[in-house]
This record gives C-alpha cells, sequence and structure tokens, in this order.
C-alpha cells in the first residue's frame, strides 16, 4: 500500500505509527506542517527508506510562522517534494489570506527556480488562485492535489493543468466527495490517508488505512476493489517515478 499524504509525526504514540507504517507500506509520504517541524521530525524520525519526509507549511497557520519562510526556502533546495502547502480561502482563514498568498507564491516560484518539485497542495475555496500561482511559474513541476474539494469546473481546470489528485478514505464520506472521485482523471489518482487529521467512524485514518480508498474508487469507476487496487498501484509507481523516488 502506498499513502501520499500523511502527518505521521502528529498521531499520539508518532513512533509506533511511522514504525508500522514502514512496515505496512510500500511508500509513505510524511508531510509537514511547518519549516520547524520537517527539521524536528527529520531529526526524530530515523530515515527510513519507505518514508519520505518532506517540508511545507500549512495554510492554515500561515499568518503564524511567516517568519519561517526563507528558511523553507532554503530546505527547498535539499529534496525533491515539498508539502503540505497551498491557500485555503475558507471563512475561518480568509482574513490572512494575502498572507498565504505571498507564502504560496514564494514557494511555487522557488521551486520553478531549481528545475522543478513535486507539491502536496491543499486548495480548499482557493482552487483558482492556487492554479493561478502555476501558471505563473510553468516549471513548478508537479502538484498533487490533496483532498481536493472545489467544483467540478475547478476540478476540470486542475486536471487540465496537469494535476494529480490525492484522495483518502474520509473523502468517501460526502455526496460531493463521492462525486469528485468518480470525476478525476483515473490515471492521475493516488490514495492518502491524511491522518491523524482525517477521520472515518470518529476514528483517525492510519498510513495503512489509505487501501480502503481501492474499495470506495470500486463502485464509482465501474471496477471491481481489485481492479481498482490495481490502477492504484500503477498510478502510485508512476508519481514516484516523477517524484524521482524510483
Amino acid at each position: 500500500m502506498m499513502d501520499f499524504h500523511c502527518h505521521l509525526d502528529l498521531y499520539p504514540r508518532a513512533m509506533e505509527v511511522y514504525r508500522e507504517a514502514a512496515r505496512r507500506n510500500k511508500f509513505t509520504w510524511l508531510v509537514t506542517t511547518s519549516p520547524k517541524a520537517f527539521a524536528a521530525t527529520s531529526r526524530a524520525l530515523e530515515p527510513l527508506p519507505s518514508v519520505l519526509i518532506t517540508p511545507g507549511l500549512h495554510p492554515e497557520i500561515a499568518h503564524e510562522r511567516a517568519a519561517e519562510l526563507d528558511l523553507l526556502l532554503e530546505q527547498i533546495a535539499g529534496v525533491k517534494a515539498v508539502g503540505e502547502v497551498g491557500l485555503d480561502g475558507s471563512p475561518r482563514f480568509k482574513a490572512r489570506y494575502e498572507v498565504q498568498r505571498k507564502i504560496f507564491g514564494a514557494v511555487v516560484a522557488r521551486c520553478a527556480e531549481l528545475g522543478g518539485r513535486t507539491l502536496s497542495v491543499h486548495s480548499r475555496r482557493a482552487v483558482r488562485d492556487v492554479l493561478a500561482e502555476f501558471e505563473r511559474h510553468p516549471n513548478f513541476g508537479t502538484a498533487v492535489m490533496h483532498w481536493f474539494s472545489g467544483s467540478r469546473s475547478e476540478l476540470k481546470d486542475a486536471a487540465a493543468h496537469g494535476c494529480w489528485f490525492s484522495i483518502g478514505p474520509a473523502m468517501f464520506e460526502s455526496a460531493n466527495g463521492r462525486a469528485l472521485a468518480e470525476a478525476m482523471p483515473h490515471d492521475r489518482v493516488v490514495p492518502e490517508s491524511d491522518g491523524p487529521f482525517a477521520k472515518v467512524g470518529g476514528k483517525s485514518v492510519l498510513p495503512w488505512n489509505a487501501s480502503q480508498v481501492a474499495e470506495g474508487l470500486a463502485p464509482l469507476w465501474a471496477t471491481t476493489p481489485d481492479e481498482a487496487a490495481e490502477i492504484l498501484a500503477r498510478n502510485g509507481q508512476a508519481l514516484l517515478y516523477l517524484m524521482g523516488q524510483r
């Protein structure tokens, strides 16, 4: 199994979950929420070949960690992927939106300057602005839109921009999530958990629970769970190749 978006460092008993994810999963992408968190997590966790730890600056805390932007831009030079980054235009964070835009714009520009990176991107109520940054810096690399929740029109535009999509079991909890998953390009969808934040049945999704994505996709894609799992596995290998992980 593969998990292309997980906050492994933020689970209770994170070290145990980290080791179990490394044992069960072929690949787990550990996205961090700030440059200092990336530095601390990289020091605390034993490097393992099946776990990728990347620097990020989550838009929900961008205004609190804006002073770490220079550190993030420095860290990007030494990695092949970046996450979690992006924009959040929901009412709760709208007042800090311009700070988010400054940070995300700088990140995308830095990735383009360095020849391209793979980004795990948060785009809640901000898809148009996220895509606008990609247009401003067309050599930024590859975007993996994490838990995409935009409109069908925005999904179509993101796909036209070459975006990939990482979806988890929690996405199938809503009718809108299922409709978006059904409409995504089948060859650019990969599994994620988004644990410990994403929950199903009141419990945090674990990195190895990303295997449930195939079960959720099967009826939407008019296929069997095994066939959906094969598609996700092929997609995951293709994305790992783009990321320089394989």
